[in-house]
């Protein structure tokens, strides 16, 4: 009886409302549509192509880097690692692949916000989730860099920094904010460290050749990782004293946390070998785009 009613009574809900109906169908059709699409063959092959935008990326910055550890000049990061590309030859052409490939692998990092925790729960999803969101906002940034060149534009990424950091220092919550994004870069850089030393990447990555090929992709990750997680560490030190001594003059983002590291002693070996790492870190990431789980 009790569960004849109970039947009768969301019979009468779903026509008192069915439109409500109509928008939930919809909805499911759009999500159903929307993971179909981020899974997609061709979308995970322009996503891949996302990695070899952040290899070459990776290698010219390690390039320029080599340079200034060889007595050069240049801005070894990551406008002045695009804006290198731009005068190459074959430059533009080069700058608009990387510009949709890291989009869409941006947008392939931000579907697994949604559909790539699936089966997961706990922490282990929310942890995913954070950094499939923080590597999507990575991606989208460099891919607007490298949008902003193709169509003719340029920009600085020091001066920006400077900038930047001398707005927050101005206020308490900014200059909070400040220290707590320099901490955020040094944990980041740790992670980095910890990833290349105990080959944890080797986890997202799937189908390595056996013998010398694959061990040489392996090789490259390990010095790859730790060369980078370096540079960010000198980075997040930077931030920090710098929002410590309230000096923006300080952040100058990679290619002053670079430059920095030259002016220690014994500082043209280590930049020298952080710009090998970075440039490793490049080749690493070409071939990632191969071997990643996707």
């Amino acid at each position: 009886m009790a569960s004849g009613m109970a039947s009768n009574k969301s019979n009468r809900q779903d026509r008192q409302n069915p439109r409500d109906k109509d928008t939930r169908d919809a909805g499911d059709k759009a999500t159903d549509a929307a993971e179909e699409a981020v899974n997609s063959k061709g979308f995970e092959l322009a996503a891949r192509a996302g990695y070899v935008a952040a290899g070459i990326l990776h290698f010219l910055i390690g390039l320029i880097a080599l340079g200034l550890a060889r007595g050069g000049s240049g801005s070894a990061d990551q406008s002045g690692a695009i804006g290198q590309l731009a005068g190459s030859p074959g430059g533009t052409a080069l700058l608009w692949f990387c510009f949709i490939g890291c989009l869409a692998l941006a947008l392939f990092q931000l579907g697994q916000v949604f559909f790539g925790a699936r089966g997961r729960s706990g922490r282990d999803k929310l942890k995913d989730r954070l950094k499939s969101g923080g590597q999507a906002v990575v991606y989208a940034v460099i891919g607007v860099t490298f949008g902003q060149y193709a169509l003719g534009g340029s920009s600085n990424s020091s001066g920006s920094t400077r900038s930047l950091s001398a707005t927050l220092m101005s206020s308490p919550a900014g200059a909070a904010l400040l220290l707590a994004i320099g901490v955020g870069i040094l944990v980041v850089g740790g992670y980095f460290v910890h990833s290349g030393a105990t080959r944890r990447f080797r986890r997202e990555l799937s189908g390595l050749p056996a013998g010398g090929p694959g061990t040489a992709v392996v090789v490259l990750g390990v010095t790859g990782y730790i060369a980078k997680g370096f540079a960010l560490g000198v980075l997040g030190v930077l931030v920090v004293v710098a929002t410590v001594t309230n000096n923006p003059e300080q952040s100058t983002g990679l290619d002053g946390a670079l430059k920095t590291l030259r002016e220690q002693p014994f500082g043209v070996w280590l930049l020298g070998a952080v710009a090998l790492g970075l440039m490793a870190y490049g080749v690493f990431m070409v071939l990632r785009s191969r071997y990643q789980r996707m």
